[in-house]
């Protein structure tokens, strides 16, 4: 945040500490003011934030460090003191207005240490975590123990596993870093579980379109798999499945952006337009399709299973690890020749695997930018000729032949793009 200090008069230097301090109580209080069954509110919230700040101030002046745990423990007294003088009628113990004002006390010290920024964001965070209370309950109540243990496995995969991975490379030309390989994991196993999320919270029955999305961020061959299945049984399924399989074939192009942005923002430049033109070919397919086929009834409940499953995570790891070393020992024998092969036969199941290998080699200085998107475009190819005979293979000629039609429109799109982009570039 802004340092006002050299601009005010010495005495006042300690002044903007406290503004702030008084704005992140005023912020929490709001909230706390709207609950009758709280102790404290508008006036107690903003009072406390200025105690923690002169708390912190008078113990640097004293050198007496003692005061800060000394007056936390004073205002988490006087509350409790207060819940038990007089109980709430509601039975409410009153544990999330106590800790709320304790935790607005230690912004307070946080303030005066310079630490204004964090101190902010930690004010913004708790009065959403005290404002979104029912949705916060409603959601828990939603969850399984399926759904908790897919939130569990996340955190172990990302907060335990990632940090004691070391960081180094290893095997034949430096290609294999165990951190950079268990950061791909935890970041596909990321998106997956955001997909599966948000795909619990619409509910499974809220039309073909809204599936379709969501469906892909979790898995593109799963609800390929899955609806050509529901087919089988049902040949009235047609436009429903059509219309969910295009489009979560259409999610892979945004996922494929979304991961090139992060981890080689440098690539999106040239790859973006080429995605665009799958995008576009694609949305405009499908937009024909539902037009058409009209899609309509019941949704079937698409089955997922656990996005962060352990046994999944480790098998993605492995997958990358083979496809990075098989990429980086072809690129160095067969030249780019080589890679591209890879990128064929791995595009047939994953192409996630190729994409973040192809983009490791990059970082690596291995690989050029054109060679890239050359690498990302064929395993998307070779992904969405599988996905069609898998919807050949399971769902029948009927469905398969539209389904292949929308995908083939993003295959396409794809090679269009590509091709007008090399022909600017020569």
């Amino acid at each position: 945040m802004t340092d006002l200090s050299p601009w005010l008069p010495p005495e006042l230097a300690a002044l903007p500490h406290y503004v702030v301090a008084l704005a992140i109580g005023l912020l929490m209080g709001l909230e706390r003011e709207r609950n009758p069954a709280a102790k404290a509110g508008l006036r107690t919230f903003a009072l406390t934030a200025l105690f923690g700040v002169l708390t912190a101030h008078l113990g640097t002046a004293l050198g007496s460090v003692w005061l800060i745990p000394a007056g936390l423990l004073l205002t988490g007294g006087m509350m409790i003191a207060a819940y038990l003088r007089a109980p709430d009628e509601g039975g409410d113990p009153g544990t999330t207005t106590v800790s709320a004002l304790m935790l607005c006390y230690g912004l307070g010290v946080l303030v005066w240490h310079d630490e204004a920024q964090i101190a902010v964001m930690l004010g913004i965070a708790s009065t959403m975590l005290l404002y979104f209370k029912p949705e916060l309950r409603g959601l828990s109540e939603r969850m399984s123990r399926h759904d908790l243990l897919s939130v569990l496995q996340f955190a172990v995969l990302s907060l335990i596993i990632l940090p004691l991975v070391p960081n180094r490379n290893y095997g034949p030309y430096g290609a294999l870093n165990p951190y950079q390989i268990w950061w791909m994991v935890v970041l596909i196993a990321g998106v997956g579980l955001a997909g599966y999320a948000a795909l619990r919270l619409t509910g499974q029955r809220r039309g073909a379109v809204i599936l379709g999305l969501l469906g892909g961020l979790v898995s593109s061959t799963a609800t390929t798999l899955a609806f050509s299945r529901h087919v089988r049984t049902s040949a009235g399924m047609i436009p429903v499945a059509v219309t969910v399989i295009v489009l979560a074939n259409l999610v892979v192009l945004l996922r494929l952006g979304v991961l090139v942005a992060v981890l080689a923002p440098s690539v999106l430049a040239q790859l973006a337009p080429v995605l665009a033109g799958g995008l576009v070919a694609g949305a405009l397919a499908a937009a024909y399709g539902v037009r058409k086929l009209g899609p309509a009834g019941e949704t079937p409940d698409l089955a997922m299973g656990n996005p962060t499953e352990l046994r999944t995570a480790l098998g993605f790891g492995l997958l990358y690890a083979a496809v990075l070393l098989a990429a980086a020992w072809l690129s160095d024998w067969l030249g780019t020749r080589g890679l591209y092969a890879v990128s064929l036969v791995s595009g047939l199941t994953d192409v996630d695997a190729i994409t973040l290998s192809s983009l490791r080699l990059f970082t690596l200085d291995r690989i050029a930018v054109p060679t890239v998107v050359n690498v990302i475009v064929l395993a998307t190819l070779s992904n969405l000729f599988f996905k069609s005979l898998l919807a050949l293979a399971v769902g029948g000629h009927r469905m398969a032949r539209h389904a292949a039609a929308g995908m083939g429109a993003v295959g396409l799109g794809l090679i269009a793009a590509w091709a007008i982009i090399r022909g600017f570039s020569a």
